[in-house]
């Protein structure tokens, strides 16, 4: 595999308020169409987003989050040497873990959780989550250019 690209991958519901960060970020970022990235969204992680990952030699995970300080949260991420597995989602920590116990390559992988407010179903993202959406973002194009 060439692992010479950076994915950002990105959990939520656009139609559960705050809960649409992620790909409201994503979102951004598509409409700048960078050649040194690519990006995905889904609701939620699942275990096949392991083979997802073992083609990138770097990963973000970007999620809503109710506990980062705002504006958001960036750290590096380690696999989770418990790897559980819900009817609601899978963590990323165990999609790294998978994926190298599985494809035997390990991404440097990271996590951004921007911190939201409001959750309730049919809202958009409140005033607040869009303030830290605009620093998110100026966060992730510094992140890339590392």
């Amino acid at each position: 595999m060439n692992h010479t690209r950076t994915l950002i991958i990105a959990c939520g519901n656009p139609l559960r308020g705050d809960d649409g960060l992620g790909p409201a970020l994503v979102d951004r970022l598509s409409s700048l169409q960078r050649s040194d990235i690519e990006t995905d969204v889904d609701y939620q992680l699942n275990i096949e987003d392991a083979v997802t990952i073992a083609a990138y030699k770097r990963v973000l995970f970007v999620d809503a989050s109710v506990t980062a300080p705002s504006p958001f949260l960036l750290q590096p991420l380690a696999p989770s040497s418990e790897i559980t597995f819900t009817s609601h989602s899978v963590t990323p920590g165990a999609i790294l873990a998978i994926c190298q116990d599985h494809f035997h390559h390990r991404p440097e992988a990271w996590v951004m959780g921007i911190r939201g407010f409001r959750f309730e179903l049919g809202e958009g993202l409140s005033i607040d989550a869009r303030t830290n959406l605009d620093d998110a973002f100026a966060g992730v194009i510094e992140w890339i250019q590392r």
